[in-house]
């Protein structure tokens, strides 16, 4: 399951060549739907943090003193729109994360979840405060999930608990370009764990920070 050498310059290569064509992609893709707002795609980056859930939520953002990147790419679909008239959407989504470990074997990971978003908007732009709830599958154990396990006599799972708390702001009405609205830009806090040995006795996890945009079509 665990490989015992580091990066290649070539797999870096194609890891940075494969970030610039994804987003540019990206991009280019939002300005040419149309906004319908019933679907969306999210597409990121982020590193593994040495901090557990409750530090990085208090600001603490450090990262993990291994190389531990994830690249991910979810899809969503709108459930509710204006919950009870209230300035919230609720989103079923499901997605791919592709983790690049260490020394371990880079792996990758299904998710589904359901997503709350709290839509914040003044001076005609809008923020949005999100936190979702669901399942999270790995084909091999997290490299940070490991070491964890093994600092606190735990258990390790391939099935567990997903949560993400983000935050982002619609691009498109901060620039006033309206092919980009409903694009946002942001960050979130990616968390596996076990919720105190709930799934398969296991009682920590792996934190990742990450980066994305997102488009609502």
């Amino acid at each position: 399951m665990y490989a015992s050498c580091g990066h290649t310059p070539l797999f870096t290569l194609l890891k940075e060549l494969y970030l610039k064509l994804f987003f540019t992609l990206f991009l280019l893709f939002s300005t040419i739907i149309s906004a319908k707002d019933d679907f969306s795609v999210r597409v990121g980056y982020g590193q593994a943090s040495s901090q557990d859930f409750g530090e990085i939520l208090a600001g603490d953002f450090s990262k993990h003193p291994k190389d531990l990147n994830v690249m991910f790419i979810d899809g969503g679909y709108l459930l509710v729109k204006d919950v009870a008239a209230l300035p919230f959407d609720i989103y079923l989504k499901s997605g791919v994360s592709y983790f690049d470990e260490y020394t371990f074997d880079d792996t990758l990971e299904l998710t589904l979840y359901a997503k709350l978003y709290w839509n914040i908007d003044f001076l005609e732009n809008r923020v949005r405060l999100g936190v979702a709830e669901g399942i999270s599958y790995t084909f091999d154990i997290l490299e940070t999930e490991y070491y964890e396990a093994l600092e606190d006599v735990d258990e390790t799972a391939h099935l567990l608990n997903y949560l993400d708390f983000s935050i982002d702001f619609d691009f498109g009405r901060l620039i006033r370009y309206k092919p980009l609205y409903e694009t946002y830009v942001g960050c979130a806090l990616k968390h596996r764990s076990g919720v105190f040995g709930l799934y398969s006795g296991v009682h920590g996890g792996s934190n990742y920070n990450t980066f994305y945009l997102e488009k609502n079509f």
